[in-house]
């Protein structure tokens, strides 16, 4: 299964955060919008970076509660990882493993197109088994 079909089956809805955001603000976003991470655009529109809950809760063990006031950019990462829609979803697995990170923004020529977390890709891949299984049954039963 192609990371493709993973974006048509969640949306490509792509929560955005301004680097210059705080860190409170982005906490707020992710709280309402029910997501680990943000992408992080540049004023070119271009990504800047990653902001997700592991930075805020680093942060807050580093420097206590108040870095809150902190922009994004002091703390979020800016060696973004990123998939593209043409990628296996165990290939998205396995770099995400890799690399110890759980979104991937997904780009199509350059352009962001969705974000897929570990579970989206977990969740396709355990259907995938499930359907496989189903199959194999099937089979025995009618052979």
């Amino acid at each position: 299964m192609l990371i493709a079909h993973v974006l048509r089956d969640k949306g490509g809805v792509v929560y955005t955060v301004r680097a210059d955001a705080t860190l409170e603000e982005a906490a707020r976003v992710l709280n309402e919008k029910k997501v680990g991470a943000l992408v992080v655009i540049a004023e070119d529109g271009g990504i800047s970076g990653v902001f997700s809950e592991r930075d805020i809760v680093r942060e807050i063990a580093k420097n206590g509660v108040k870095c809150l006031n902190e922009s994004v950019s002091a703390v979020m990462t800016r060696d973004v990882i990123t998939a593209g829609p043409s990628e296996t979803v165990d290939e998205g697995l396995g770099r995400m493993t890799d690399r110890r990170i759980r979104h991937l923004p997904v780009l199509d020529g350059g352009r962001l197109i969705g974000v897929i977390s570990i579970g989206d890709l977990v969740k396709h891949r355990i259907a995938a088994v499930e359907a496989e299984a189903a199959a194999m049954q099937a089979y025995i039963a009618t052979h």
